[in-house]
C-alpha cells in the first residue's frame, strides 16, 4: 500500500528524552519511598498515559500522591530538557529530506512537545501539525490520536506510516491500520511482529518512504 503521509511520535523517536524523563520520574517517586531504576520505569511506563502511571505508583506506595506531584515532575523535566535534551540521530536529516507530508502525534502535553522541538531545533519542521493526546482526549494504544492526525492531514489511515519507539505506539499504529516502523525501541511483541518493521536509524526511513524518482 502506497504511503502518502508520515506520523512521528516525539519522545524517543525524534528527541532523545525517554531516559531523561524517566530519570526525573525516579527522582520524584523516590521522595515517597519507592526506589525505581530508570530501566524499570521505562519498562513499566514508557509510552503510556501519565494518569495511569500515577495510579500504578499510588497503588505501589499505598497512598495518594499530592496534587503537585505531576506539575513538579513536569517542571523538573523542563529544566533538565533545557540543559540536556538532544535530537535523535538523523532527525534533522530525515525531516529535511523526507518528500512526504508529516506531523507529530504524541501522548505528551502540547507544551512538552513544543519544548522538545524548540530545544532540539526541530520546531520549524512542523508548524501547526502537532497533535497531543491531551488535546484529542485519547491516548495510545487507542488508535484515536493517529486517526485524528490522519484526518486533519486529509490522508486515509492505510496510506499513513507511523514511526514509534514504544509498545503502546506500535499497538495504536497497527490498530489504526497504518504502516508501523519501530525505531530502536521496545521489543516488538510477538503478536505485532508481522505488522511492525524494526529500523536501526531514522535515516533508514528515507529509502523506505520517499517516493521513487523513477518513471
Amino acid at each position: 500500500m502506497e504511503t502518502l503521509a508520515v506520523i512521528f511520535d516525539c519522545d524517543g523517536t525524534l528527541v532523545d528524552s525517554e531516559t531523561l524523563g524517566h530519570e526525573v520520574l525516579c527522582r520524584c517517586i523516590a521522595d515517597f519511598g519507592l526506589e525505581l531504576s530508570i530501566e524499570e520505569s521505562m519498562r513499566r511506563f514508557k509510552g503510556g498515559k501519565m494518569a495511569d502511571c500515577v495510579v500504578e505508583l499510588e497503588l505501589e506506595i499505598g497512598r495518594s500522591l499530592p496534587e503537585e506531584f505531576v506539575p513538579n515532575y513536569r517542571r523538573l523535566c523542563t529544566e533538565l530538557f533545557e540543559e540536556r535534551l538532544t535530537p535523535i540521530d538523523g532527525a534533522h536529516q530525515v525531516l529535511k529530506e523526507l518528500r512526504l507530508p508529516y506531523c507529530i502525534a504524541s501522548s505528551g502535553p502540547r507544551e512538552k512537545i513544543e519544548l522538545n522541538l524548540r530545544v532540539t531545533g526541530l520546531a520549524s519542521f512542523f508548524g501547526d501539525l502537532i497533535f497531543s493526546a491531551y488535546d484529542v482526549g485519547v491516548w495510545k494504544p487507542d488508535p484515536g490520536l493517529f486517526l485524528h492526525a490522519a484526518g486533519v492531514m486529509g490522508v486515509k489511515p492505510h496510506h499513513c506510516a507511523v514511526v514509534e519507539d514504544s509498545v503502546p505506539g506500535y499497538e495504536a499504529g497497527v490498530a489504526a491500520g497504518m504502516r508501523v516502523f519501530a525505531l530502536q525501541g521496545d521489543q516488538i511483541p510477538q503478536a505485532l511482529a508481522r505488522s511492525v518493521r524494526a529500523i536501526d536509524h531514522l535515516a533508514d526511513l528515507l529509502p523506505l518512504l520517499n517516493p521513487s524518482s523513477s518513471t
